[in-house]
C-alpha cells in the first residue's frame, strides 16, 4: 500500500492535467479530421492515404515539417549533445542541405506520381523499371526502415511520462490505441490537422526555452563553459564542444548521408505526394529550413541541461537514460503549468509522425505486396480497407518493439534504418532521371549495399557504452586499410558507394548484350511541364502508360 501511495505522490498533477487536456484536444481534432476537406469518399487510397492529393502550401508545410521533426528528434538531439559531443549538431546541417536537393528532385517525383496515380515510391519503381521484384525489395526496405522509427516515437512519450512520475508502459499503449483509432477513421487528414497544434506548441516551447532558461543559468557563456568543463573531465577522447580533426570527415559524411536518406523514407514521400502541385512542393522546400533554425536552438538544450545539473533518470537496463534530459530540464526550469505544455508538445510531436509513418508503411504493403502478389484485381475500396487494417498492425508492431526490446537497442535500430533506406536511392532518385541502370543491376546493388552496410554496423563497437557491435553509424576507415588513424566515414555512404558500383557493373554486363550502356532519356525530355499540374512523359514505356488513379 505504501509503495502505491508513494507512486501517487510522485505524480505531478498540474503537468499531467495540462498534458491530458492538450492530448484530448488533438484526439478530438483527429476524429474531426475525417470530415475536413473530405472528398466524396475515404474508400480510396488517394483520399485516405494521401488526403485527396490536395494539400496546399500551408497545410503541407505543417504536415511535412511535423513528419520530419519528430518527438525523437526533440529529445535525442539535445541528449546526444548532453551525453557525448559536438557531433550531435550534425542534425542541423543535414536538415539544411536536404531542402535544396529536394527542391530539384521532389517536384519531379510528384509529377510522375500524379501522372500515373502512384501512391508509394515502390509504385514508381514498378512503373519506371518494369520489375515487380525490384518494387517488392523497395517496399520491404521501406517497411523495415520505418518500423523502428515509429517505435522510437514512444521513446519521447515514455521519457515525458516518467518525468511526470508515471511508470509502466500502459500510458504508451493507451496513447497508441487512440492514435490508431483516429488514424483508421481519418487517414492522412488526421496528422495534417493535428500538425498545426503540434508545430505551434513546439515553436512556443523552444523559443521560450532558449530565452528564459539561459537567463536563469547566467547566459550562454556560462552554459558553454559548463559543457567544456564536463567534457574535459570525460575519459572519452571524442567528447568536446568542438570536433577533433579525425571527426570532421565522419561528421560531414554523416550529415550528407542522412540528408540523402531523409526524403527516401516512405513517410516523407507520402507527405510530398499529398501536396496539390509542383509549385506547392517548391514553396515548401524554400520555407522548411525554418524548422532547421528551431532544431539548432533545440540542440542547445542539451548543453543547458549540463549547466543546470540535470541527472538523467535510470532506465530499465540500470543505466542512465539520456532521453529524459530535456523533459527533466523543462521540469526543473519551468513552472509546472508551462512544463505541462512543453511535455504535451513532445507527446503530440510523437503522434503526427507516427501516424504518417504507419500510413506510409500500410500503403506500401497494400499496393506493392497485397495488390501485386495477393489480389491483383483489388478494387480501390478494398485497397483502402486493407491499408487501414495494415496501419493498425504496423502500430501494434511498434508497441511490441518498444515493450519487448531494450529502448537503447531500438535506438540503434534507427541508425540501421538510415543505412538501410539510403540503399533505395539508385532505384528511386536516380531512376527519376535515367533508365540506364538495369532492374537486376539495381537489385544486385541493393543487396550488396544492404549486406555490406549491416556488416559494418555489426563491426562497429562503442567503447563509451561498452557495446561490441552496432555501436554507431560511423565506420573506421582503418578497418578497410585506407588509414591508420581514427578517421571514420558514415556507414551508409560506404554501403551506397558499393551499391552503385555493383549496379553499374551488372547493368553494363546485361545491357552490353543488346544495345550497350546508354541513357534511355535525359532530364530535359523525361518530364516536360505542360501547364500546371500536367506533365508530358516523353519516355513512357508500355508499362508506364498513363493509368487511372489507384492502378500502378
Amino acid at each position: 500500500m505504501g509503495s502505491h501511495l508513494f507512486t501517487l505522490a510522485a505524480i505531478k498533477g498540474v503537468e499531467l492535467a495540462i498534458f491530458i487536456f492538450l492530448f484530448a484536444v488533438v484526439t478530438v481534432l483527429g476524429f474531426v479530421a475525417a470530415r475536413w476537406r473530405r472528398g466524396e469518399t475515404l474508400e480510396h487510397l488517394d483520399e485516405w492515404g494521401l488526403g485527396g492529393r490536395n494539400f496546399g502550401s500551408w497545410i503541407s508545410w505543417f504536415l511535412i515539417g511535423g513528419d520530419l521533426y519528430t518527438a525523437y528528434t526533440f529529445v535525442a538531439v539535445p541528449a546526444l549533445l548532453f551525453g557525448s559531443r559536438a557531433v550531435g549538431f550534425f542534425a542541423v546541417p543535414y536538415t539544411i542541405i536536404i531542402f535544396p536537393m529536394a527542391f530539384i528532385v521532389a517536384p519531379r517525383l510528384w509529377s510522375v506520381a500524379h501522372r500515373h496515380g502512384y501512391v508509394t515510391p515502390a509504385d514508381f519503381v514498378r512503373g519506371r523499371h518494369g520489375s515487380p521484384t525490384l518494387a517488392l525489395m523497395i517496399a520491404l526496405t521501406g517497411i523495415v526502415a520505418t518500423m523502428p522509427y515509429i517505435a522510437l516515437q514512444l521513446v519521447g512519450i515514455g521519457a515525458v511520462m516518467r518525468t511526470m512520475g508515471i511508470s509502466g508502459e500502459w500510458p504508451l499503449i493507451i496513447a497508441f490505441v487512440i492514435l490508431a483509432a483516429y488514424t483508421y477513421q481519418s487517414g492522412l487528414r488526421a496528422p495534417a490537422l493535428i500538425a498545426f497544434v503540434k508545430d505551434a506548441l513546439i515553436y512556443i516551447v523552444v523559443l521560450v526555452a532558449v530565452i528564459y532558461i539561459p537567463i536563469k543559468l547566467g547566459g550562454f557563456g556560462d552554459i558553454f563553459s559548463a559543457a567544456d568543463a564536463k567534457f574535459a573531465k570525460s575519459p572519452a577522447p571524442a567528447d568536446g564542444t568542438l570536433l577533433a580533426d579525425p571527426q570532421v570527415l565522419g561528421y560531414s559524411t554523416l550529415a550528407f548521408g542522412s540528408a540523402l536518406a531523409l526524403f527516401l523514407y516512405p513517410h516523407s514521400v507520402t507527405g510530398l505526394l499529398a501536396t496539390r502541385s509542383r509549385d506547392t512542393i517548391r514553396r515548401n522546400m524554400a520555407a522548411l529550413p525554418a524548422y532547421s533554425f528551431v532544431l539548432g536552438l533545440l540542440a542547445l538544450l542539451g548543453l543547458m541541461a549540463i549547466k543546470a545539473g540535470v541527472t538523467p533518470l535510470t532506465g530499465s537496463n540500470g543505466k542512465p537514460d539520456v532521453n529524459t534530459v530535456v523533459p527533466l530540464l523543462f521540469d526543473k526550469m519551468f513552472p509546472d503549468w508551462f512544463a505541462g505544455i512543453a511535455f504535451a508538445a513532445i507527446g503530440i510531436g510523437a503522434l503526427v509522425p507516427a501516424a504518417i509513418m504507419s500510413i506510409a508503411a500500410a500503403n506500401l504493403f497494400t499496393r506493392n505486396i497485397y495488390k501485386e502478389y495477393m489480389r491483383r484485381d483489388a478494387s480501390p475500396a478494398e485497397e483502402a480497407r486493407v491499408s487501414r487494417l495494415a496501419s493498425l498492425v504496423v502500430k501494434a508492431g511498434a508497441v511490441v518493439v518498444i515493450l519487448v526490446l531494450d529502448p537503447q537497442f531500438s535506438i540503434d535500430l534507427q541508425l540501421i534504418g538510415g543505412v538501410i533506406i539510403v540503399q533505395t536511392l539508385p532505384a528511386v532518385a536516380i531512376g527519376l532521371y535515367t533508365r540506364a541502370l538495369h532492374a537486376w543491376g539495381l537489385i544486385a546493388g541493393w543487396a550488396c549495399g544492404l549486406v555490406a552496410g549491416l556488416y559494418m554496423l555489426y563491426d562497429t563497437p562503442n567503447p563509451v557504452t561498452g557495446k561490441a557491435h552496432f555501436g554507431g553509424a560511423q565506420y573506421a576507415l582503418s578497418k578497410l586499410g585506407l588509414t591508420d588513424g581514427k578517421t571514420t566515414l558514415y556507414t551508409g555512404i560506404l554501403a551506397l558507394a558499393l551499391n552503385l558500383i555493383v549496379a553499374i557493373v551488372v547493368s553494363l554486363a546485361l545491357r552490353s548484350r543488346r544495345r550497350g550502356f546508354e541513357d534511355a532519356t535525359t532530364p530535359d525530355d523525361y518530364l516536360v511541364e505542360a501547364g500546371d499540374p500536367g506533365v508530358k512523359d516523353l519516355d513512357a514505356a508500355p508499362e508506364e502508360a498513363p493509368v487511372t488513379a489507384g492502378r500502378p
